[in-house]
């Protein structure tokens, strides 16, 4: 039996982080992991491969749409799907690789295989039973379906399925206006596809900021994108090859289907705790799936901790990276803390989506007193030099002390845009703090100090 400080379970953004933190500070740590290569969901069949297919159609779009008006002529170029597959897996290897580098420079033990947890302090890998002071449960999520949605992964695919198709779909219909739908959406969009995406509320990406997800699907709409809101999906038929979408509309329960040669299920990710044996040990789980914890990531047994996708909170990479670091802050026997209220969200579609802190419509329920600093990217120089004039800069501040309380971004480069205003909102910035910043010219950013000017006497480019 092996003896470690530490040991977690699943090598995904919050299970390695944590290890490579808790081994810094100087805790015998060891990773369960049963897939091949760390890294995880994200890594292997999330984020990073989606964020190269993006990247790669994005430039695709780019020369099909804005080359020649750049002066750039010639045909645009044809797509190799197999080479554009094989670009997305040499990605994923480099990222897995860098993560084993980091386990051998750090002295992490990788503990190759599916762990079990058979009593507190022990983790059975194999035929090994393990010993742990901590024991850390960071086994993520995995895609959830619907009644009567049989998923193959070949017609109806998770998001798992769409990164590795063996062709470009001619019809997808995508299920679910969340952010995996969307950008998977966008992907075969601009590859051809003729996209359908089915949601069952009036409104794509719920919870963001009812303003934006309104550019949003003027946007998407506008690239191709054709959406049917309000339906609720009764079941998927296959046969020859050809899948049927049955939907029923929610305002008058009037039926309808959509034939397609793909049906991406996107309705989101539920946590993924099967077959750690939690029950028996008297873990306590709550309604939806999560293990319940405490303020310090402590479950209801003494020992075995929680982080990431497998607890409450937004199932983000970087969630559960901070959640990873704190914890191990925490069994270092220092303070480790996770501010949930500045954590980012971010689609990467083009234009991008960013948010972060409140928005328009949880300030309302509250009761709060705010005012709103907007300022459009089509006054930005930088944004129009790249055809990229939609979208928009909104900072919601306290009307009384200025302090900014959220921010939502639809523009060129939001996800990285975003992270001033938390870094400001992490200080207890005011939005005149952000105004009387200099911002360099010509940059996406002065977008940023714009709106923030926007929540004073005005904006200057307005």
């Amino acid at each position: 039996m092996a003896e470690f400080d530490v040991i977690i379970i699943g090598g995904g953004p919050g299970g390695y982080v944590c290890a490579i933190r808790c081994a810094q500070l100087g805790l015998k740590t060891a990773v369960v992991e049963g897939r091949e290569t760390l890294g995880g969901t994200c890594l292997n069949v999330g984020c990073i491969p989606s964020k190269a297919l993006l990247n790669a159609t994005h430039h695709l779009h780019e020369a099909q749409e804005n080359f020649e008006k750049m002066g750039l002529m010639g045909a645009a170029p044809t797509v190799d799907w197999a080479k554009m597959l094989a670009y997305k897996s040499d990605v994923i290897g480099q990222n897995t690789k860098g993560i084993e580098f980091l386990f051998k420079k750090n002295k992490v033990t990788w503990l190759k295989g599916w762990g079990t947890i058979p009593a507190a302090g022990q983790v059975q890998v194999g035929d090994e039973v393990h010993s742990a002071k901590s024991i850390v449960i960071a086994t993520g999520s995995e895609s959830s379906s619907l009644p009567g949605v049989a998923v193959d992964e070949k017609i109806v695919v998770t998001s798992t399925g769409a990164l590795e198709l063996d062709r470009i779909p001619q019809k997808l219909v995508v299920i679910g206006a969340g952010v995996i739908g969307l950008e998977m959406g966008s992907v075969y969009a601009r590859l051809g596809a003729e996209v359908t995406v089915v949601e069952y509320l009036d409104a794509i990406t719920p919870g963001m900021d009812a303003e934006v997800a309104k550019t949003f699907q003027r946007i998407l709409t506008k690239q191709g994108l054709t959406f049917v809101m309000g339906a609720a999906v009764q079941g998927v038929d296959v046969a020859g090859g050809t899948a049927t979408v049955r939907y029923k509309l929610r305002k008058d329960d009037s039926e309808a289907s959509l034939t397609a040669d793909t049906v991406l299920v996107a309705t989101g990710r539920r946590p993924y705790t099967a077959g750690l044996g939690l029950e028996a040990l008297g873990v306590e789980m709550l309604p939806r799936g999560q293990v319940k914890t405490d303020g310090h990531f402590a479950t209801t047994v003494k020992g075995i901790y929680a982080i990431g996708d497998a607890i409450t909170g937004p199932m983000l990479a970087h969630k559960a990276e901070d959640e990873g670091m704190a914890l191990a802050e925490i069994l270092a026997g220092k303070s480790g803390h996770v501010n949930y209220g500045v954590i980012p969200g971010v689609i990467y579609t083009t234009p991008e989506v960013a948010s972060v802190g409140k928005t328009e419509e949880q300030l309302k329920e509250e009761g709060r007193a705010y005012k709103v600093g907007k300022f459009s990217f089509m006054g930005n120089g930088r944004a129009k030099a790249v055809f990229q004039g939609d979208g928009f800069v909104k900072i919601l501040a306290d009307k009384a002390t200025d302090r900014i309380l959220g921010a939502h971004i639809i523009g060129p480069m939001a996800g990285d845009l975003i992270h001033e205003i938390c870094v400001a909102m992490e200080f207890g910035a005011s939005a005149q703090d952000l105004a009387l910043t200099c911002h360099a010219h010509p940059t996406y950013s002065e977008a940023v100090r714009e709106a923030a000017l926007a929540c004073g006497d005005g904006a200057i480019h307005a």
